[in-house]
C-alpha cells in the first residue's frame, strides 16, 4: 500500500492504513502496528464484521478495501484516484487476478471478470467507496459469511442511482491477490460450496459451514 502510494500521490491527498486483525493466531498485529498500520479487533471470524470493523475506524472521504493477500500496484491506485476524484461515482471494484493458479482456476476467474464487468459487482478483495454512501448504506451485511462485497455492490448502485452517480469496474490494471487456496483446497470442496450455494443462494451465504470451508486456517 505504502509504496503503491508513493509512486502517485500528489499534494493534499492523504491516506490511513488500517488492518482488522479477525481474531488471528499469528503476528498479524504486531507486524501491521510495526509497519505503522493502526490495528483494529474483530473476534466473530466473518469476513463482513472484519472489513466493517475497519471501516468504522476510518476517518477519509473515501475508503478502498484490499485483503491482506494481495498487492496494491500503483497504476490500479491511480485509476481509482482518477475516478475518486471525478466526482462521478459512488465506488466500484477492478478486475483481478491471482498469482498462481490451475487451469481450471483460470477459467473460474476468467468468468468472474466477464460478470463483474457485465453486472458492476466488486470483487472483495478490491472495492472503493465514498465514505458517507458506505455508512448510509450500512456497510457489509454483517450476517454474510461469504460474498458480501455483491450485496455491498447492488447497494452501492442503489444509493449512486438516486444521487446520479456511477458504480465502475477498472479494467485498465487488475487487482492481483494470491491463489493458495487452490492448492489448499480441492476441487471438490469448491465444488461442495458451489453446490451449498446453488442449492439456497442467500441462506447458504449466511451458513457459516461456507466460511469454515474456505477460511478455516489452511496455509
Amino acid at each position: 500500500m505504502r509504496k503503491a502510494w508513493a509512486s502517485c500521490h500528489e499534494p493534499g491527498l492523504e491516506f490511513e492504513l488500517i488492518v482488522c486483525d479477525n481474531a488471528s493466531t499469528d503476528a498479524t498485529a504486531r507486524i501491521a502496528q510495526e509497519e505503522g498500520a493502526r490495528v483494529v479487533f474483530e473476534p466473530m471470524r466473518f469476513i463482513s464484521r472484519s472489513r466493517n470493523a475497519g471501516a468504522s475506524a476510518a476517518s477519509g472521504d473515501w475508503l478502498l478495501f484490499i485483503d491482506a493477500d494481495s498487492e496494491l500496484s500503483p497504476a490500479l491506485l491511480s485509476s481509482m484516484l482518477e475516478a475518486a476524484r471525478s466526482g462521478r461515482y459512488v465506488g466500484g471494484g477492478s478486475l483481478i487476478d491471482l498469482d498462481s493458479k490451475p487451469l481450471w482456476g483460470t477459467v473460474l476467474v476468467s468468468l468472474w471478470n466477464c460478470g463483474s464487468a457485465l453486472f458492476k459487482l466488486a470483487a472483495g478483495s478490491f472495492v472503493f467507496c465514498r465514505a458517507d454512501a458506505f455508512r448510509e448504506v450500512g456497510g457489509f451485511p454483517p450476517e454474510i459469511a461469504a460474498g458480501e462485497e455483491l450485496f455491498l455492490s447492488r447497494a452501492l448502485k442503489r444509493w449512486g442511482s438516486l444521487r446520479g452517480l456511477d458504480f465502475m469496474i477498472l479494467k485498465e490494471a487488475r487487482h492481483v491477490s494470491s491463489g493458495r487456496k487452490f492448492s489448499l483446497y480441492t476441487p471438490w470442496e469448491f465444488l461442495s460450496v458451489l453446490a451449498t450455494l446453488l442449492k439456497s443462494p442467500r441462506q447458504g451465504l449466511k451458513d457459516a459451514s461456507i466460511h469454515k470451508q474456505l477460511y478455516d486456517g489452511r496455509r
